[in-house]
């Protein structure tokens, strides 16, 4: 009456997969969990519905009350495969930590009537009927079908509602394979139901999921057992809220300069032998390697962290010796306390990151003590990051100008653009604050890019000479001197917008010109083109008299540090520095000026422009231009 042809090869392949995952060290998260089951289940199943096929086709030849029981049983176990299967999904999509508890319990209803039906059957024949001609479809059979239909529809449904929730693309795409091939597998199942090929539809489905993102192979460090950094931040991300936790980092000292010593191949199996013995020492914990020779040693809440510090130096202290490699290496180490919830995995991730950075570069054995306070500060770092990506991808870098006061006359004659991004309630960050990571993270480009287009549509829209404003500065960070097509970028955006290149001076500090080369070579590009330099922040970095003059600056800006030590302790040096400048065909300006005898003694000392509070703040574009017109 049934076809085997295709579930008894399915049984076999689910076999060998159950046996090859359960082989592996597995992470005790729960789509690894529900993964688990549905692979377990999968297995019972296509063996129960091999079994249940062959009873019901010799009925004769078993107690009627072993042919009922094995009925129902197969009934049961499709029931939970097709639950199964949404379950994973519905962990995948990460949909379980935003549903209430009702809605829950109601999405379980149709997985309930089914098994219900199932457990009465041999007494209504609901689902199926046993009569002396053999097995035969109960009133209610097609139940399978609809509570099947059900989930699936569900499954397509979530896949488009929460399909932001996953974090790669190729995952979403994955899955809305994996609910295509179920659909298609359960109309065929309907069409020829004396075929046994919805296994092989179900087994097909476990092999995309396994292929796509369940391979326990992807949570694993490829030279040992422990778990990477991919399963650090998952089981971190899904743990969150739930915390209870003692952790303890260890770092390799050293870990790119032993690799030189030992050679790759050495220190490898080094890795290896240390990873081997963190899993069986610790063996109530998980162990994650975090590349470079450093791993996270995640316990629970009764873990003695003062015992484990200790047994980690007592083992450093003897060498690593295996087979090919006999390694000398020492370790320092962070430790932390991780209860509740914490503000962000990226917050917790970077402040682990720093702190190993930090216990590497200490002499000796000395642990870290990651505090509250630290992944607040990571936290807050993280969002000013945000911030940025967000206000650079939006284009909503804000310019504000600061005006530059002409010395004899006191008028304002020029300005320094600054950039500005807003958090979240619309509040401005400090530059000191973002600027650093823009750097850090690559993004001063486009914030650089930004800036400088925005003053080039302020120039555009006023004008600026009509009331004595012959320049605005604009400044360039050392970061982007490495990029080598800048001059072009720049000279692109001033004939979009027809503006004079003389119309801007751009600013570099002294951290530019530690490379005389890169920086000459820059300068001239630039110059090229029509611009003229400014050095900012003078006083500060590395430059001298003798490499100053081998750059061609127009402009120099005494940093606001220096006129004020000067103002609170005057000396010969400025003036002597001063009369330096000018005499090198160099003007001067002074930077941070707030009161008035500020600007008469740096008016003495021969500074050519002023900028400071004295003046102005920084301030948005027309709110400039109107200080600019009534002036």
């Amino acid at each position: 009456m049934w076809d085997y042809s295709f579930a008894i090869p399915s049984l076999l392949i689910t076999t060998i997969l159950l046996v090859f995952y359960f082989s592996l060290p597995r992470l005790s998260i729960r789509m690894n969990q529900v993964f688990v089951a549905l692979l377990v289940v999968e297995g019972l199943t296509i063996f129960f519905d091999i079994l249940s096929s062959y009873v019901d086709t010799e009925y004769r030849e078993f107690p009627l009350a072993f042919v009922h029981f094995m009925n129902v049983f197969y009934f049961l176990l499709f029931f939970y495969r097709v639950f199964a299967f949404f379950a994973f999904f519905a962990s995948v999509l990460k949909m379980l930590q935003v549903w209430s508890r009702f809605f829950k319990t109601l999405l379980r209803l149709p997985f309930i009537i089914g098994t219900l039906l199932a457990v009465i059957s041999p007494w209504t024949g609901i689902l199926y009927i046993i009569t002396d001609n053999g097995y035969a479809f109960g009133p209610l059979y097609d139940a399978l079908y609809y509570i099947t239909y059900f989930y699936c529809a569900i499954s397509f449904l979530c896949l488009f509602l929460y399909r932001n929730n996953v974090k790669r693309r190729r995952y979403w795409y994955s899955m809305l394979l994996c609910q295509i091939v179920l659909t298609v597998g359960i109309f065929i199942r309907k069409a020829i139901p004396t075929l046994l090929l919805y296994d092989t539809f179900c087994l097909m489905t476990v092999l995309i999921v396994y292929l796509a993102f369940q391979n326990p192979e992807f949570y694993l460090e490829e030279r040992s057992s422990v778990f990477n950094s991919k399963a650090l931040r998952e089981y971190l991300e899904e743990q969150n809220g739930m915390l209870m936790h003692r952790l303890v980092g260890v770092v390799v000292h050293n870990y790119h300069n032993m690799r030189d010593a030992y050679g790759g191949k050495q220190m490898d199996l080094g890795i290896g032998l240390i990873s081997d013995y963190l899993t069986h020492t610790f063996r109530n914990c998980n162990v994650f390697y975090v590349r470079r020779g450093r791993y996270i040693i995640l316990g629970p809440w009764d873990m003695q962290v003062e015992e484990t510090l200790k047994t980690l130096e007592d083992r450093f202290d003897k060498p690593w010796v295996g087979d090919e490699v006999n390694l000398y290496l020492t370790a320092s180490y962070v430790h932390m306390e991780l209860e509740g919830s914490i503000a962000s995995t990226d917050s917790l991730l970077n402040a682990l990151t720093e702190s190993l950075e930090k216990a590497d570069r200490l002499v000796g054995s000395e642990a870290i003590c990651i505090s509250a306070d630290t992944l607040k500060e990571q936290e807050k770092e993280n969002q000013i990051k945000r911030c940025l990506e967000d206000a650079i991808m939006d284009r909503a870098v804000e310019v504000f100008f600061q005006p530059l006061v002409d010395a004899s006359s006191g008028r304002i004659v020029g300005a320094e653009a600054l950039a500005r991004i807003r958090d979240k309630e619309g509040k401005i960050i400090s530059p000191g604050l973002f600027i650093p990571i823009a750097e850090e993270t690559g993004k001063i480009r486009e914030l650089g890019e930004q800036v400088f287009e925005r003053t080039c549509q302020f120039i555009h829209d006023h004008d600026l000479k009509k009331y004595g404003i012959f320049w605005v500065n604009v400044n360039i960070s050392p970061v982007q001197f490495f990029q080598m097509d800048m001059a072009q970028c720049y000279d692109e955006i001033l004939r979009k917008y027809d503006v004079n290149p003389k119309m801007i001076h751009l600013e570099i500090t002294e951290e530019a010109i530690v490379d005389d080369n890169l920086l000459r070579t820059q300068i001239r590009n630039m110059q090229e083109r029509g611009f003229d330099f400014v050095l900012d922040d003078y006083g500060t970095g590395y430059s001298n008299l003798t490499r100053l003059k081998k750059c061609s600056f127009i402009n120099i800006k005494l940093d606001m540090s220096v006129v004020r030590d000067f103002c609170k302790e005057p000396d010969e040096i400025l003036p002597n520095m001063v009369l330096a400048f000018k005499s090198m065909n160099f003007s001067v300006t002074a930077e941070g000026i707030e009161e008035a005898n500020m600007e008469e003694m740096m008016r003495e000392v021969g500074c050519d422009y002023f900028q400071g509070y004295y003046y102005s703040k920084p301030v948005p574009g027309e709110e400039f231009w109107e200080k600019v017109v009534s002036s």
